[in-house]
């Protein structure tokens, strides 16, 4: 049996595909295959997959475009290993990403039966360096959270405390994956920690605490979509999330920093600041707040007082919310 197969769901990606091929292949492992979906490409992804002479690379093509969730299910249907990574094809792995999870697990009992790692975006010049220490210093919570485990990893993940990343960071037995049931269809994001979640039923997951995975920005949906999924993640969970909250956990509140932080980047500052007022922000989340908003300033020009004063008066009452 192959010992690890990587997934790479692509679409219209023939840009950065061969980078994220040739991450996954320059393994310090050998023993894996290369599962491609190319989830009905109209670009040159064909050109690019043809390049390829490799025998550990395997192409599966959907005439239609479907999704990146079902494309991960295509290709778990079809893999192989003993393992299974997930690789999304805007990023990078570095070589020794797999052969570090792999000693994790295996310096462990059978009940842990996955790893996930840290990653960090591919940024350059000033803009990307200036982006690069905001998200280092935002990822230093006022506390740090449990990074592996089981059960106690749910209250972390469903407050975004801890982000798996199943999508370009997990190694899973096979098994488990499948057994967990893929990646759920319908959700349009919160799929890589939806997916954990189910994951943690069947055993514990352990974190490789260093940056082996380095994400492209290429973009978001839109602020009305990740509502949406939102509500359909924290809906699926609701015992849960109750049970957390009454631990101490934001959860609820969390996600609303993320709806305010998206609105904002779109510009739409009204819609920013209502759900701003009810998120959980302390001092460390400013700066991020800040970018975001200089991002939608420059998509919809607002006077730079009237902004700020907004954006005051929403964390002030936001506050005071949630102080009573």
């Amino acid at each position: 049996m192959t010992r690890v197969s990587v997934i790479i769901p692509t679409y219209n990606r023939a840009a950065t595909l061969g980078r994220a091929i040739d991450s996954a292949l320059e393994q310090t492992i050998d023993d894996l295959e290369v599962v491609v979906v190319d989830d009905g490409s109209t670009d040159d992804t064909e050109s690019v997959l043809a390049a390829y002479e490799d025998p550990r690379v395997r192409t599966i093509i959907h005439a239609t475009n479907q999704g990146a969730n079902v494309a991960r299910n295509t290709g778990l249907e079809h893999v192989r290993g003993e393992y299974v990574a997930f690789l999304d094809s805007d990023d990078v792995w570095h070589p020794a990403k797999l052969e570090r999870q792999l000693a994790a697990l295996e310096a462990r009992s059978s009940i842990w039966v996955g790893a996930y790692c840290d990653t960090a975006y591919d940024l350059s010049g000033t803009s990307g360096w200036l982006r690069s220490t905001a998200a280092s210093a935002l990822a230093r919570g006022d506390d740090d959270p449990t990074k592996e485990g089981g059960e106690e990893l749910v209250g972390e993940i469903l407050a975004d405390n801890v982000q798996p990343g199943a999508g370009s960071t997990l190694l899973v037995r096979t098994a488990v994956a499948r057994d967990a049931g893929g990646f759920d269809e319908e959700l349009d994001r919160f799929q890589d920690p939806e997916f954990c979640l189910r994951v943690l039923e069947q055993g514990k997951l352990a974190c490789v605490d260093d940056v082996l995975v380095y994400r492209d920005d290429t973009g978001h949906p839109s602020a009305d979509v990740i509502k949406n999924a939102s509500r359909q993640y924290l809906s699926a969970y609701e015992d849960k999330v109750e049970r957390f909250e009454n631990e101490g956990y934001d959860i609820r509140s969390s996600h609303e920093l993320i709806l305010a932080k998206r609105y904002l980047a779109e510009g739409r500052f009204l819609r920013g600041a209502w759900h701003l007022r009810n998120a959980a922000t302390s001092p460390r989340s400013y700066p991020g707040i800040c970018w975001v908003t200089g991002t939608g300033v420059r998509r919809r020009p607002l006077p730079v007082v009237f902004t700020l004063g907004f954006l005051l008066v929403a964390l002030i009452f936001g506050q005071r919310a949630r102080s009573r």
